[in-house]
């Protein structure tokens, strides 16, 4: 696979901040619920989903909203998505852009 330029931008930024990476691991490791999962990490739901856009954006990982019986709102889960990330100079060299 070639990799362009603004893909290698977004997935370093996504990679850029400790939440980000500690949201990436708890999210390899199960599927969450954004309120639940802003509770664990000690922050608000609205700072979690800019780190989560960011991760979307790179690709790292996916939501899908659910609907539960008995609620009558849907919840929005987040997943991470299967992948490998592997950065060298050939890589470098083959960027389009």
């Amino acid at each position: 696979m070639v990799m362009g330029i603004e893909e290698l931008v977004a997935i370093g930024e996504a990679l850029s901040n400790p939440i980000r990476i500690r949201v990436l691991k708890m999210l390899c490791e199960k599927e969450w619920y954004v309120y639940e999962l802003a509770k664990e990490l000690g922050i608000s739901r609205q700072l979690l989903y800019l780190h989560l856009k960011k991760l979307e954006k790179a690709g790292l990982v996916e939501s899908e909203l659910r609907l539960e019986p008995g609620d009558p709102r849907a919840k929005k889960y987040y997943r991470a998505k299967p992948f490998r990330i592997v950065i060298d100079n050939e890589i470098i060299k083959k960027l389009e852009g």
